[in-house]
């Protein structure tokens, strides 16, 4: 069989659910060989695009569709500067469409290639959320009647949104933004995760996301008290950063601890692993450039005990989604998988989907990431030029401006 070289590299960007999603096409010298990888970093759609079109392009037509590690190793080391979430969700548009390819030419799925199985079905963990407890109740009533047992409990999403539920008092003038007060945010989790475990007991596992809205002191007192509701575990509290906080937090309680969506490179995670910090990484695969080095971070976090609960959120394309399945069904440190949900606009612009019974999802099994792209459909939901930024400005009281 003669050499399969890549041809050509194309984007698109479509918004099925309202959100941009970037996917990348890698086409080969054989007509009908194609890959489909995610390159979605929503905030940032265009930079990405460019990236790929304009610098990874050049670089890798005609190259090897096999040498996924060559080409991986390049592309890092293509821009000197490098570990940026453009470039690096760039990088996993063609890393996951090669993934794909190389799937195809076996006639395997990629969780195969990676070893095979070390367990049947994907465990999922759902989102609930509402303005009161009377619709975080019947948000998570919904999703246990689905068969869910894993769901994050927020109310009033990042920070409690307390500015919906009353009267917080700003300076005159103050700027727009999603205001919060963290005292009270603490208070009002506390209030929430009692009334979910009075009301639902204790089989459920449940999780909390911090989305780094508290000071390192308050951070503290806010672990031990959720150590009382028993969490599957609580999230981000520190920014990438602050990575070093979280041995204090370790040592000073036993709240299981996740973090990771916000990496972009292993001087993040390498060192809160070694040093069992941390009890899950939560990285989101697009951001650290791909499968290939989600590879080598799985492995490396289960030599020290630390499970995978790769980041799954709104703003991931399905081809996204499934390769982070992939990497589920062949990890044996998988801890659990956070799961938004498929909108039907979505099935239809990806055929393949993954599957989801009884709060599990089920891969196809069909060689490479096996999830497709309908280009034409795609065209029906154009990328959205009028995007809510709004949210990712959280601010104090004052109108102090708060940086995850």
């Amino acid at each position: 069989m003669s050499e399969i070289v890549i041809r050509d590299v194309k984007t698109f960007v479509t918004a099925p659910r309202g959100i941009n999603l970037v996917v990348v096409k890698v086409e080969t010298s054989e007509p009908e060989l194609y890959g489909y990888g995610c390159a979605t970093f929503t905030w940032r759609h265009k930079a990405v695009v460019t990236a790929v079109e304009e610098y990874l392009k050049p670089l890798f037509v005609g190259k090897n569709v096999q040498n996924i590690q060559e080409i991986w190793q390049s592309m890092m080391g293509s821009s000197y500067w490098r570990n940026s979430a453009v470039l690096n969700n760039a990088m996993s548009g063609v890393d996951e469409a090669l993934w794909d390819i190389k799937g195809k030419l076996a006639g395997m799925p990629v969780y195969d290639l990676l070893g095979g199985k070390c367990r049947e079905g994907i465990a999922l963990y759902r989102h609930a959320d509402g303005k009161n407890w009377e619709e975080v109740r019947e948000c998570i009533y919904g999703y246990v009647e689905e068969g869910y047992r894993y769901i994050r409990c927020h109310m009033g999403l990042y920070g409690g949104n307390l500015d919906s539920r009353q009267v917080l008092v700003k300076p005159e003038n103050a700027p727009e933004g999603a205001y919060y007060n963290p005292r009270l945010y603490m208070q009002s989790v506390v209030e929430l995760m009692d009334k979910v475990r009075t009301e639902f007991g204790w089989n459920l596992e449940i999780m909390h996301d911090v989305h780094e809205r508290l000071s390192l002191a308050d951070t503290l007192t806010f672990a031990r008290e959720m150590e009382a509701f028993k969490l599957f575990f609580l999230e981000d509290c520190v920014r990438p950063d602050q990575g070093e906080y979280l041995r204090y937090l370790r040592e000073q309680t036993s709240v299981p601890l996740a973090i990771g969506e916000l990496f972009t490179n292993q001087t993040e995670w390498r060192t809160i692993i070694q040093n069992q910090w941390i009890d899950f990484i939560r990285v989101h695969l697009s951001d650290i450039g791909g499968i290939t080095p989600a590879v080598r971070l799985a492995h490396f976090a289960d030599v020290y005990q630390v499970r995978t609960a790769w980041h799954g959120p709104n703003d991931l394309s399905p081809i996204g989604m499934a390769a982070q399945m992939h990497l589920d069904l062949a990890m044996p440190n998988f801890g659990i998988q956070e799961f938004s949900g498929f909108e039907d606009a979505e099935r239809e612009v990806f055929p393949g989907c993954p599957e989801v019974r009884n709060g599990y999802a089920y891969l196809s099994g069909a060689p490479g990431i096996g999830t497709g792209f309908d280009e034409k459909l795609a065209k029906k939901y154009p990328a959205n030029e009028n995007v809510n930024f709004g949210w990712l400005f959280s601010r104090l009281p004052d109108g102090t401006p708060v940086r995850p």
